[in-house]
């Protein structure tokens, strides 16, 4: 069976800016017939996620990250349908997911690696279980409960960076939810800032490239910042640091700011900053998603729940075609999207 696959076409190099070209279309074959215990999926949409900047370096400078290889189908999360199964648990029909879907048309994968689907479970909006009610929503969630340790009726403020990116603009709404009495988001543009306040329920949100930070974090958090939910890292990262109250907390989501940079992770603070984290008992530690999957379960459930109820509000940017994968990254490294990116590569 002829399909068409989206491969590594190049390496940006470990401090390089990724650009579409990185990435090649062609064709390629899989077999007509399937073996027991596998399924054939065509391909209904993929996620493109800011982690993906490590996967095109040859060392991912983690441990549980594996490097895209030059020439070969790149992968990631990924949802389809089943058109022909021979696994006992998945049938024709079926929407299915997992977390290392390769960007291909069609596909023949182990059905026992794959995670059948309910699309009522999200008012039949399939893409959200790479988004809201995927990955990235447990990563907002999780992040806050483990390390946010915010307390309802404490009257804590909570700052997000990054917050009108896919996790940012769940976090924000996810700190209101599980008790946050202020929350404030950190943004590109004045349209990003407004769609937070407007439709997302920030309190406040203001443009980093505009005016200075640390004055508007002044004005918008007069009492200051109790939990920061960190997707950037770099200046903004440190002026709210600089900002933060004694005893609060640092969520370590991304450090977006640094991706094409050949440093650490988490990069190191400057030691100025530093001296403020330990002096006021920040808490500043490494969170990853992985490590809470006893807890995917409930948590998807929780999702699934608030998003039915309409008090979680998820925005897409939707990019049609597997041609257009690698522009799609590129738009997302550069701030381009508004929530969530995602690739439809089929109907």
């Amino acid at each position: 069976m002829i399909i068409q696959r989206v491969v590594l076409n190049s390496r940006p190099g470990k401090n390089g800016v990724p650009v579409a070209e990185n990435f090649r279309l062609e064709q390629s074959t899989i077999a007509d017939t399937i073996q027991a215990g596998q399924v054939r999926v065509r391909t209904l949409y993929l996620s493109v996620d800011p982690y993906m900047r490590c996967r095109m370096n040859e060392d991912t400078g983690s441990d549980y990250l594996l490097p895209w290889q030059l020439s070969e189908v790149a992968d990631g999360g990924g949802i389809g349908v089943v058109e022909e199964s021979k696994h006992g648990h998945l049938a024709k029909g079926d929407f299915v997911t997992s977390f290392s879907w390769p960007w291909q048309t069609v596909a023949i994968l182990d059905g026992s690696l794959l995670q059948k689907l309910a699309p009522q479970r999200v008012n039949g909006r399939l893409s959200y279980f790479l988004g809201a009610a995927g990955i990235t929503g447990l990563t907002a969630l999780l992040g806050i409960k483990e390390k946010g340790h915010v307390t309802v009726g404490a009257n804590q403020t909570m700052v997000v960076s990054g917050a009108a990116g896919a996790c940012g603009s769940l976090a924000g709404q996810i700190g209101r939810l599980e008790g946050c009495s202020r929350v404030v988001g950190i943004a590109g543009t004045d349209e990003k800032c407004s769609i937070l306040v407007q439709e997302m329920g920030f309190d406040a949100a203001f443009n980093y490239k505009t005016g200075n930070v640390a004055e508007q974090l002044r004005e918008l958090c007069p009492g200051g910042v109790d939990v920061y939910f960190d997707n950037v890292g770099g200046d903004i990262s440190d002026t709210v640091i600089s900002q933060m109250n004694q005893n609060s907390h640092i969520i370590l989501c991304g450090q977006i700011s640094q991706y094409n940079k050949d440093v650490p992770y988490p990069p190191p603070l400057p030691p100025d900053i530093e001296k403020i984290q330990k002096e006021r008992n920040i808490t500043r530690e490494r969170f990853l998603v992985l490590n809470y999957m006893d807890k995917q379960e409930a948590s998807i459930s929780q999702l699934c729940q608030w998003i039915q109820e309409g008090k979680l509000k998820v925005r897409e940017t939707v990019v049609e075609g597997l041609a257009n994968i690698g522009a799609a990254f590129q738009s997302m490294m550069n701030g381009g999207n508004i929530g969530k990116q995602i690739v439809s590569v089929s109907k």
